[in-house]
């Protein structure tokens, strides 16, 4: 797992705040993009609180389209755990797709 930067990752008074810079190579965007698809809501996040053993961890998943990341982190932010986002799969029918569908199902 790479080192993740200390400010990368901050929780303040409930609010968890992700440096985009991070964030976007892991779901394949410019930080630029990944700012212009949240204000459209096309990626997302879901923050679980730990119970039990995890208690005081957040689990954080980020989505775009077909793509996750998702990260583990104690209460001052620090990573503890770090899921590598999946690569895309290809829809099931590829071999019969033409050079257009293709792209457009890749995208």
């Amino acid at each position: 797992m790479s080192p993740v930067p200390g400010s990368a990752i901050s929780i303040a008074d409930g609010e968890i705040t992700i440096d985009a810079e991070l964030l976007a190579p892991k779901l394949g965007l410019s930080a630029a993009s990944l700012k212009a698809e949240m204000r459209k809501g096309i990626v997302y996040s879901v923050a679980e609180t730990g119970i039990n053993e995890d208690a005081g961890r957040t689990r954080l998943t980020f989505r775009y389209r077909s793509r996750a990341w998702t990260v583990v982190v104690d209460p001052d932010g620090n990573l503890v755990d770090s899921i590598a986002p999946a690569p895309k799969a290809l829809p099931a029918n590829a071999d019969r797709l033409s050079l257009s569908e293709f792209v457009r199902s890749s995208l």
